[in-house]
């Protein structure tokens, strides 16, 4: 099944539908002030869906083939979290590191034309149009939790097939270990990167059975529509038993290494961030608790919060990846 978009990608904002700058701000500030603990979550749900008022949504999908999933057995049949929570309040570093920033700021970043390059230790390196990669295999919907590092998670329909489709495609040679996925640095479009506060790009990486495991996957689209910019269109990576910073956006590079890849957030705080970071509730961040989490969308200050599942819920399907293995040691 083939996505069709606008020509540009995504119908952008007019200028009288964004936030007024000084609202803006102000709200910046609240959220600076009353950060951390239910008033902080509860405030920054509200900052969310003022953001989403300057953003129009992308367009719908044409249907999906009515196909069984390949991955049937382990998508959820929770209920997803509201459209507007989900594309609302996201981080993306490259359009700000408030929350509400990338649905703010996203609509400069330009999706036509876009190409993603498959280099390093493959037989066929290539660079394929996004069109290209729209064809690759037959997409599907598959409803995923999301969980972050802060303590917060979703339930998501994404729409895609899985990386190991183009991965055997290109071929990996033997000595390729690792998988390397570089995010799109533009200084002209993403007003994040103009921060100090990562080593830009964006760079995150997956064990090559991760992979290839039919569970991760390489997604175009979500509730039935193509990408949000905010939330890493045109293409993206989704590994949903990882915490969230693991599931790289706007990808324009996927490099097969023999080498662990030095990942941004493992450089920038190796001690918080490690190279696994499988969903642990026994592995404390530094500063918090993973024990428990919080659903966007589910009652904000006084949301009840949730028991965090090892692996996010996926033990039964990716355990077997990490037997054997010490997961507070490999955080």
């Amino acid at each position: 099944m083939l996505i069709k978009t606008r020509r540009d990608g995504f119908n952008h904002p007019a200028a009288s539908e964004i936030t007024p700058q000084a609202a803006y701000r102000q709200r910046r500030d609240l959220l600076r002030l009353m950060a951390g603990g239910a008033a902080g979550a509860a405030l920054a749900a509200w900052a969310s869906r003022e953001a989403m008022a300057a953003v129009q949504r992308p367009g719908k999908l044409p249907a999906l083939p009515s196909q069984p999933s390949a991955v049937a057995g382990a998508v959820t049949m929770e209920k997803p979290t509201p459209y507007e929570d989900a594309t609302g309040y996201n981080n993306f570093y490259e359009f700000g590191t408030d929350k509400a920033d990338p649905a703010q700021n996203a609509h400069t970043l330009r999706t036509a034309p876009w190409a993603v390059e498959i280099d390093g230790l493959v037989k066929k390196p290539a660079k394929f149009a996004l069109d290209d990669l729209l064809k690759l295999a037959p997409q599907e919907e598959r409803i995923y939790r999301l969980r972050c590092v802060e303590g917060w998670s979703m339930v998501i329909p994404w729409v895609g097939y899985s990386l190991a489709e183009l991965v055997r495609r290109v071929e990996p040679l033997g000595s390729a270990k690792f998988v390397e996925f570089h995010t799109l640095a533009d200084r002209a479009t993403m007003p994040g990167i103009r921060s100090s506060v990562l080593d830009w790009p964006y760079v995150e990486g997956l064990r090559m059975d991760e992979a290839l495991h039919p569970l991760t996957l390489l997604s175009f689209g979500m509730y039935g529509e193509v990408l949000p910019k905010q939330n890493g269109a045109p293409v993206r990576v989704v590994v949903p038993w990882k915490y969230g910073f693991k599931s790289a956006k706007s990808l324009v590079r996927i490099r097969f290494t023999e080498q662990e890849p030095k990942t941004a957030w493992n450089k920038a705080a190796a001690n918080e961030y490690g190279f696994y970071s499988n969903v642990n509730p026994d592995v404390a961040h530094p500063r918090w608790s993973q024990a428990t989490e919080r659903r966007i969308g589910e009652g904000g200050l006084f949301a009840k919060r949730r028991k965090t599942l090892l692996f996010n819920g996926y033990e039964a399907q990716v355990g077997q990846l990490y037997a054997g293995m010490d997961l507070k040691k490999n955080y």
